[in-house]
């Protein structure tokens, strides 16, 4: 019978200690040197450009035939909530920018890109555990891009909007994808196509708050 009760006080006084240690804490959302890495900070502010080889292009059709297309485009965006996964963090976008000297159009009669200008910043980015991730602008605003173009007819102004955008989050590259976020002309010539449809992917996303800049995973 004694070694029944001693290890009945062994089981007892394990579940003792276990009651007395601190749960563990679940990881961030975003972290860094892994999933399940360090936290990133609030406040931190992460930077993409594009991923190497791709290009950022606002296509005239959802089949992607014509249109704009940017070998060299970046975003910045502060972290502003990063709770434990499964959740949802949250950003401010405060920049993403195009350089225009990077930019081409093959639509008929434009000949050259003067500018592409993201419009009504900051919008709020939030991102999803399951790697969803959703770009909405400020309260009575509205997504817009605005692009100029130079055309046969002289230089022309189009304004692109867009109720919001989602893309989709890889640990694999430290990426971010948007595929064909639809926006409507509000503004501009018979030159400037009716919609446009915005294809790009960012990698890798990095943490600038840290010296070494690690790349940004999603848990």
């Amino acid at each position: 019978m004694r070694t029944p009760r001693s290890l009945l006080a062994v089981a007892v006084a394990a579940l003792a200690l276990a009651a007395a240690s601190p749960a563990s804490a679940d990881g961030t959302v975003l972290t860094t040197g892994g999933a399940g890495g360090d936290a990133v900070a609030v406040g931190d502010i992460l930077n993409a450009s594009l991923a190497s080889g791709t290009a950022a292009t606002l296509d005239s059709s959802a089949t992607g035939t014509s249109g704009v297309s940017c070998a060299s485009s970046t975003f910045t965006a502060t972290v502003t909530d990063n709770p434990a996964a499964p959740g949802t963090a949250t950003e401010s976008l405060t920049g993403h920018t195009f350089d225009s000297g990077s930019c081409t159009s093959n639509v008929t009669g434009v000949l050259g890109v003067t500018g592409i200008t993201v419009d009504n910043l900051p919008y709020t980015t939030t991102v999803a555990s399951d790697g969803t991730i959703d770009v909405a602008p400020a309260a009575g605003s509205t997504i817009q891009t605005t692009v100029k173009l130079r055309t046969l007819l002289g230089s022309i102004t189009c304004v692109y909007q867009a109720p919001g955008l989602t893309g989709t989050a890889s640990n694999t590259d430290n990426s971010i994808t948007f595929t064909g976020q639809r926006f409507s002309k509000t503004s501009g010539s018979s030159l400037c196509f009716a919609n446009g449809y915005f294809t790009a992917k960012y990698a890798p996303v990095t943490d600038s708050g840290r010296t070494d800049s690690p790349a940004v995973f999603v848990n």
